[in-house]
Order: structure tokens, then sequence, then C-alpha cells
């Protein structure tokens, strides 16, 4: 049963000294309270969470205009008291007058039994995302301290980690959406400069009640073991250790910062950024000179596109097949639910062969500024289309043709397709029909003799729902 803390005993900063009632928020991290019209915290009941709800409800009798505040609760379901957490999380923030929501989840506890903390943390942060995206928000404020950079560190150097993992967590990050209202959303952490017991102290000083899990006693959990045991014994041993440990990580991101330059530069040839593909051939030229070089080039489209870092078994792999695959050769390589597939000697992540066929998106029309010189389809036309319901999606049959230029003929979609390197998995969007008429083809254009130059008009786009990722996360 989760036990419902109020008091702590008094304890003392690194330097012996008592904390004050000071906000702990990091003094650089308060300027987004002066410009987010409204901004989320995730609330998990706990000591942080609780800690930063209050601090930000302090924080922003200051700012001006003042933001709106939601608090979003995870229902993980993984404890029996998860429903009283819930209830707390409510009522604390009708306590603090703050807008709140919750999202369920069920993690299947049997699947993958030994790796619950990592789809547990998965299944949160898409929950938070999908939470900030349908209230229209654009900040989500994170509770993470330097106790826990110091446990990420260490839990990253035992897995082999390299400078990207052991840069652990960043103050500010941004995560993609895949909604209409809120296209990215900025993850903050306010409080990762300073330690739990400075928390503690702040709570304490504030007489804050907060909830305590009681998995977090359990040293089956490896971050609980390395809090419980080995960060400790590290104090001893060297005190300060923990300070230390987040310092390190915050050293190491600076260094994959000058990585990531490197790796642009490095990828002036090599990476296609319209299309987000690398050039194969370049690629393993790279490699075969500066194998340090072309591994980090690799790693950093993985992250631009918001994929998993590899193994270095797998990647080593993935240079072998590289090679042995010719330049006109068609290689798919699966990693983190995506492909990464060849084509045209170009190296391209879309979404896995499996999740092709249910792969969705929207046909969006933008409006076009009456000064453009650019050609759209009147927007009275479409008004019209739209409530006659002579709008429609149709899928490819195969002897569709469309005129996309003032004086070239009508192409069949694989000639177009073709024409415009649009590579063989992306040729199944639907393809937009109004008044029976083809109008637009995803990756291909819009029929021309229906543009007009003047008036209101609109272009149509396509945009896809469960592409590859473009965003690091």
């Amino acid at each position: 049963m989760a036990s419902l803390r109020k008091s702590v005993p008094k304890p003392k900063s690194a330097a012996g000294r008592t904390p004050s009632k000071r906000s702990p928020l990091h003094l650089e991290a308060e300027s987004y309270l002066n410009k987010a019209p409204r901004i989320a915290i995730a609330l998990s009941g706990g000591l942080d969470s609780v800690v930063l709800l209050d601090s930000i409800c302090r924080a922003i009798n200051k700012a001006n205009p003042s933001p709106t505040i939601f608090a979003f609760h995870i229902h993980h379901g993984l404890q029996k008291a998860a429903d009283e957490w819930l209830l707390f999380c409510e009522a604390l923030a009708k306590k603090y007058r703050v807008a709140f929501d919750f999202r369920l989840l069920h993690i299947d506890t049997a699947q993958n039994a030994g790796n619950i903390e990592a789809r547990a943390r998965s299944a949160r942060y898409e929950a938070l995302t999908e939470l900030c995206a349908y209230h229209g928000i654009e900040d989500l404020l994170l509770a993470h301290h330097q106790n826990d950079q110091a446990e990420t560190i260490l839990l990253q150097l035992l897995r082999g980690a390299g400078v990207a993992g052991l840069s652990s967590m960043p103050e500010s990050r941004i995560r993609a959406s895949t909604t209409k209202q809120v296209t990215s959303i900025t993850l903050w952490r306010p409080l990762l400069q300073l330690s739990r017991a400075e928390l503690e102290a702040y709570a304490r000083a504030h007489k804050l009640k907060w909830i305590e899990d009681p998995s977090n006693r359990s040293s089956k959990y490896r971050r609980n073991a390395i809090r419980k045991t080995v960060l400790p014994k590290l104090e001893i041993i060297q005190p300060g250790a923990t300070a230390n440990l987040a310092r390190s990580a915050e050293l190491l991101a600076q260094a994959q910062h000058l990585l990531d330059r490197l790796a642009l530069h490095d990828g002036k040839k090599i990476h296609n950024l319209k299309r987000n593909s690398l050039s194969a051939q370049p690629l393993l030229d790279l490699n075969a000179s500066d194998p340090a070089a072309a591994n980090n080039l690799l790693r950093y489209w993985l992250k631009a596109a918001g994929l998993a870092m590899p193994s270095q078994e797998r990647q080593q792999a993935w240079w072998a097949d590289l090679v042995k695959a010719r330049s006109d050769a068609k290689l798919e390589l699966l990693h983190d639910g995506y492909s990464i597939r060849l084509w045209r000697g170009q190296l391209q992540i879309s979404a896995s062969v499996q999740s092709e066929e249910s792969e969705q998106g929207e046909w969006t029309f933008v409006s076009i500024p009456a000064k453009s010189d650019h050609g759209g389809l009147p927007a009275a036309w479409l008004t019209k289309a739209k409530k006659t319901g002579a709008i429609e999606f149709r899928e490819r049959r195969g002897a569709e043709r469309l005129q996309v230029t003032a004086t070239g003929p009508r192409k069949t979609l694989k000639n177009l397709y073709q024409e415009n390197a649009v590579p063989p998995w992306q040729r199944h969007t639907p393809l937009l029909y109004i008044e029976d008429e083809l109008i637009a083809v995803a990756g291909v254009g819009v029929s021309y003799p229906h543009l007009v130059f003047t008036g209101r008009r609109m272009l149509p786009e396509w945009k896809p729902t469960s592409d590859a990722r473009g965003t690091a996360s």
C-alpha cells in the first residue's frame, strides 16, 4: 500500500547548509513561464512532481501574463494503489486550482517481463505527448532531478553506452507530435540541477504531502538497486559523487553537441536533408577511411529521425550488409520498429513492412497568399465540393494519369513516381479526387489544368501520420 508522506528528517545541502524555502526551479528554466500561454506538469504524486507543481504554482504569481497550468497523470496500473494515486493527484490539482487530465495504460507484464521499466517509461512519454497534443500544449515539465541524472548515467555505463547515452537527460528537448494542433512539444526539466535532499527540504519547509511508491523499495529493478545500494556507497567513497556524475553528464552532452556538428560537416555530401536520406556509396567510402566518423554520422541520422541507438554489433552487421549490396540493390534493415531501406543508392527510413498497409495520413488544404505567384485550386470550388461530398480519397488502381506541368503531357503515375524518385513503399497513399477527377498525388504534384493563379485559392498537401520520425526524441 502506498504511504502518504508529510515530512522528512531535516536534510543538509552539499555545503552543509539547511536549504531555504527558495523556489527549486532552475533560474534559466523560469523564462518560459513568461512565454508559454499554457504549460503542463507530469504529476505522478511522488515527492519530485509535487515539489514541481508547488514551485510552478508559486512562480506563476510572478509571471506576466500567467500561463494556464495543466497537471497530467499517467495511470500505469502496475501497482495495487494506482487508483488511489490517481485520486490523490486529482485532488491535488483541485487544491492548486489547475486543470487536470489523465490516461490509463495497459502494460502486459507477461510479455518481456524483464523490460517492464523501459516499456512503462516509453508508454508514459507517448501518453503525455498525446495529452499535450489534445490540449494544445507545447511545453511539458518533468520532475527529474540530480539524483535521477546520476542514476541514469550509471545505468548507461553498465549498458556500455557511448557519449550520446552517457549525456543522459538534457534540461530541455523537442519531442515530435503527430497531430494538427501541436507539431512539437518541448520537454523541460527545471529541477535537474537540484538533489533529492534539496527537494525534500523544500517539501518539509512548505509542509507538502506526497505519495511513496512501494516499488521504489524493491531492489529487483536496476535503477532502484543503484539508488539504494550503489550511490550511497559512492557518496561514502567520494562525497559529492552524485553531483559529480550529473556534472559529467552535462559535459558529455556538450561533447555530443560537438559530435553532432561533426556529423553535419561529414554529411554535407552524404546526407540529403530534403529527403532525410544517406547516399550509400559515399557513406561506405567514409567508413573505409574513417569508421568512427561514419558511425557517428549514422547514429546522428538515426537520432534525428527519433530512432533508438543501435548496438555496436548491429551497426557492424549493417556495414557488412551494405558492403555486399550492389549499388542498385534493394536492401531492408529493421530497427526500432522501422525499416532502413536501400533504394537507388539511398538509405531511407520508413514505416516497417508490417505497418505499411495501415499507414495513415490526410489530405489538407493550405491557403495561398493573394500576392503569391503560386497556383492553387479555387477556394470556392473546394468549399462547394466539400459540401456536396465531391472530395474523395481513392486507392491507386494502375491506369491513372496526371498532368503536373503547363506544357507537359498527361503521364502515368508509374512514370511520375519514377521521375520524382518516390520510393515504392511511398506509393500507397490515397489519391485525391474531386468531382471524379484526379486532382493530386502525394510526392508527385497537383493537376495543372485545375490550378488558378488569382483570387482565393488553396493547395492540397498530403500529411502522413505514421511515417518515419523526423524529430529527435
